[in-house]
């Protein structure tokens, strides 16, 4: 009971917070309060950097003290940066703001999934998973389309309802329940760092999915609104597009059929492929049509990586540090981040055009990466695998 009740209550929590009114038009909301487009790039930059520092901790955090004690503290934070958000008019409040962003995330940041994690069967973890994205999916499509409607009489006001369901989501933390027993054992960064090494060939997984997350995430938040206006589409349209685009997310829940079906090697590098082409073609459309396709593409391609992706990740984690290394893993990945981060953001003081190629390469470095992995990992967790289902390698 505990277990489900956990579960339901994550499900919530992620559909509140995706109730981000302003995520249609975030980067014209934020030129709107005198960010440059190349400030707000600094901005993004700095918060994958804020991340990358305080993930670690706080998956350590969480292990010794709790997943409950942790979220709480988290979704407070970012309760918190909302309400900056909105009156930020400079760029030292949205520092503060990207400040308050950045902890809580990474507090929140292998945290929830540790948690869903150590509630649930483990047979179900792509499911479980996917259920989770979509939930967190519903939330940005029902808030997305309501924004059309909220962005016609002011973009303020779109901020401000923002603030509402996070400060819910806090107060739905309180109801969880820790699943982790963390008041047995004496956890050490040391101890999770050399787990982590021993199992080296995943960290070479998590570098591959680095790649490409980042360059979905530039394509589909920051370069979407410039290749939308390039291509004629209104301003007022945003919402609804972003809607559709959330919409497509939600295709997560259907993950696991597609590993069932292709396995999750051949579904990877499938998905790998097709973000990669997708960026490299949008580098030369100016159609609005095609352009909403591609980009639709690429966010449903993620989308079915992300949980599939998680799951291989905990299923090769077999101690009690789960929170500690997913947050590891983050850190990785928030590094890695922040260099394309600023690659693909010089490349957009070019050109869109050339931003969109900068991204296809970058995919593409990715799937080489994966072809490594899973050319050892075949070999490696061929007949290794225990009554868990826990890849021992």
């Amino acid at each position: 009971m505990r277990e489900k009740k956990n579960i339901y209550l994550m499900y919530l929590i992620i559909f509140l917070q995706g109730f981000v009114f302003y995520g249609p038009i975030a980067t014209i909301y934020r030129r709107a309060r005198g960010l440059s487009l190349y400030e707000i790039f600094i901005l993004s930059s700095i918060s994958l950097i804020l991340m990358i520092v305080f993930e670690i901790p706080w998956g350590w955090f969480a292990d010794r003290y709790g997943y409950k004690r942790t979220l709480i503290l988290s979704n407070f934070m970012f309760f918190l940066s909302k309400i900056v958000f909105y009156f930020a008019d400079s760029f030292l409040l949205f520092l503060i703001e990207t400040l308050l962003m950045s902890i809580s995330i990474s507090g929140i940041s292998g945290c929830d999934i540790a948690l869903i994690y150590s509630s649930i069967n483990k047979e179900d973890g792509e499911k479980i998973i996917g259920r989770y994205n979509a939930a967190g999916t519903a939330g940005f499509f029902i808030a997305s389309f309501l924004s059309t409607i909220v962005i016609a009489k002011s973009i303020d006001y779109a901020a401000l309802l923002t603030i509402i369901p996070y400060g819910l989501a806090v107060f739905l933390t309180l109801f969880i329940k820790d699943a982790n027993d963390y008041s047995q054992e004496k956890l050490t960064l040391k101890k999770s760092f050399k787990n982590v090494l021993n199992k080296k060939w995943m960290l070479v997984f998590v570098i591959a999915i680095a790649f490409v997350q980042e360059v979905q995430h530039m394509i589909t938040v920051f370069l979407n609104q410039p290749q939308y206006l390039k291509s004629g589409i209104n301003l007022k349209y945003f919402g609804i597009l972003m809607a559709i685009m959330q919409t497509i997310s939600m295709v997560s829940v259907k993950a696991y059929k597609l590993t069932q079906k292709l396995g999750r090697e051949k579904s990877l590098k499938m998905l790998f492929l097709i973000i990669g082409i997708c960026s490299f073609v949008l580098s030369y459309i100016n159609s609005p049509i095609l352009s909403v396709l591609l980009i639709a593409t690429v966010t449903g391609s993620f989308a079915l990586i992300h949980p599939i992706a998680v799951n291989i990740e905990n299923q090769s984690i077999v101690t009690n540090d789960r929170a500690t290394i997913l947050s590891i893993y983050a850190m990785i990945n928030n590094v890695i981040a922040a260099f394309i981060n600023i690659i693909v953001g010089k490349a957009t003081d070019v050109s869109i055009e050339f931003a969109f190629k900068t991204s296809s390469i970058i995919v593409f470095l990715g799937f080489i990466t994966l072809i490594v992995f899973f050319s050892n990992y075949n070999v490696i967790s061929s007949g290794n695998e225990d009554i868990n289902g826990e890849i021992n390698f």
